[in-house]
């Protein structure tokens, strides 16, 4: 295998993770003109984001901790089918950040986190378009709404502060009564009572896909992909670093982090400490059913979405705190698989296939971004939480542009590796 070498004029770099936020990166390095090597011990895209629900939204601009949730979380710990779940064992693991992600929900707070993830995420249609525009595969991504359906019509609120937040942003948002749905989403059941339908959204009809197409992307540009597992890597004599795989080390001039949950294991050898927790997502996909939605639906009541895809129809959701190693719960596929029922009753029986992947999450929804203090030439890219595919565009843009010190790094305190 052809070893890296490090450039005199320091425009080479390692990207530590094949996920959808690495690829992205590599294509704006690429482009800048840089060497770009990426290591993952997987098969590019096919991470965390293969298993994404597909929702292309400018408009997921609010965090997940919103005021008042305090009080409903111990009912979804308690019900059995609810959208959070914490192993036996984990739980004294994750209370300090529990405590940090529930005060995040404080009003000004969620309005602060608000708009940084705006602009992460407000352009994200126009970047995936600019990025698949030369690749023959736009079909991947298709105009789409994004329906919040709701059993109980009252909690369709368009004064809520999750959608005022998005009005105030300019997004075009209406409410549906259960004929209008009915008409909409023809397969929804019936217990459906209104819906909140956000217009001006896409979906990827195949996450996977997509991972694969940006890394036939990369390679064309020039950048060079090796599914490899890194040990470790640490700073060397020439003012670069130095990046342990295959059994050897590779020097490199600048490393960035994206390694997704990994990440902060990596670092930790550093004495870098970040507050982030695995956050498990399921999905189970339907390949053989003849059932068609129009567009992405989430069930508002408990928190997981449904989207048609090329291989058929997925659901997914759930956020199960565990050790991202653990093997799959078959229980909490099991768990999907009923409310999928419970939301699309023709499903009946059908034969469906289980995912399990790990969202790297902080308490305020926002990821890890920029330059690491007092470590030259070491960046990160990680902890884009339930957004990483939606973010990635635009953090590769930035983080790029930290790497090429065309940004001021006030710009991005936001997302600081050490906020907490």
């Amino acid at each position: 295998m052809q070893q890296t070498i490090a450039r005199p004029d320091g425009r080479d770099i390692i990207i530590i993770g094949a996920g959808i936020i690495g690829l992205c990166s590599a294509i704006e390095l690429l482009q800048k003109g840089f060497q770009v090597t990426i290591v993952d011990k997987a098969e590019p895209g096919q991470g965390a984001s293969y298993g994404n629900a597909g929702v292309i939204s400018p408009w997921s601009i609010v965090p997940q901790s919103l005021p008042g949730m305090w009080r409903k979380v111990p009912s979804w710990l308690m019900d059995p089918l609810g959208p959070v779940t914490v192993s036996p064992g984990y739980s004294v693991r994750m209370a300090y950040w529990g405590a940090r992600f529930l005060l995040q929900g404080r009003r000004t707070q969620v309005e602060k986190n608000s708009q940084a993830m705006a602009s992460l995420i407000s352009d994200c249609i126009p970047l995936y378009q600019q990025l698949l525009a030369d690749t023959g595969s736009q079909d991947l991504l298709r105009d789409s709404y994004y329906v919040h359906a709701y059993r109980n019509e009252k909690e369709a609120n368009l004064n809520s502060l999750d959608y005022q937040i998005r009005i105030k942003n300019g997004a075009d948002i209406q409410r549906y009564n259960r004929q209008q749905l009915r008409q909409l989403e023809p397969a929804l059941s019936t217990d459906f009572a209104a819906a909140i339908v956000i217009k001006g959204q896409a979906r990827l009809t195949n996450p996977g896909r997509l991972g694969q197409v940006l890394a036939n992307k990369v390679q064309l540009l020039g950048g060079k992909l090796i599914q490899s597992q890194v040990s470790s890597f640490r700073p060397n004599v020439s003012g670069g670093w130095d990046c342990f795989y295959d059994e050897k080390s590779h020097p490199s001039s600048q490393l960035l982090v994206a390694a997704g949950a990994w990440s902060s294991d990596l670092l930790r050898p550093l004495g870098i400490k970040v507050l982030m927790e695995n956050e498990r997502g399921y999905h189970i996909s339907y390949p053989d059913v003849d059932m068609q939605l129009n567009n992405s639906i989430m069930d508002a009541d408990m928190k997981f979405v449904a989207s048609q895809m090329e291989d058929g129809l997925r659901i997914a959701g759930t956020a199960e705190f565990d050790d991202k190693n653990a093997p799959p719960n078959p229980k909490r596929v099991a768990d999907l698989a009923t409310l999928a029922n419970k939301m699309f009753p023709e499903l009946g029986q059908s034969n469906f296939q289980s995912w399990v992947g790990v969202r790297p999450s902080l308490p305020d929804s926002l990821p890890c971004l920029g330059k690491v203090q007092g470590m030259p030439g070491l960046y990160v890219a990680f902890g884009h939480c339930h957004y990483g595919m939606m973010m990635a565009p635009q953090s590769a843009k930035l983080i790029a542009q930290s790497i090429t010190h065309e940004i001021d790094e006030e710009l991005l305190k936001d997302f600081r590796l050490n906020r907490f």
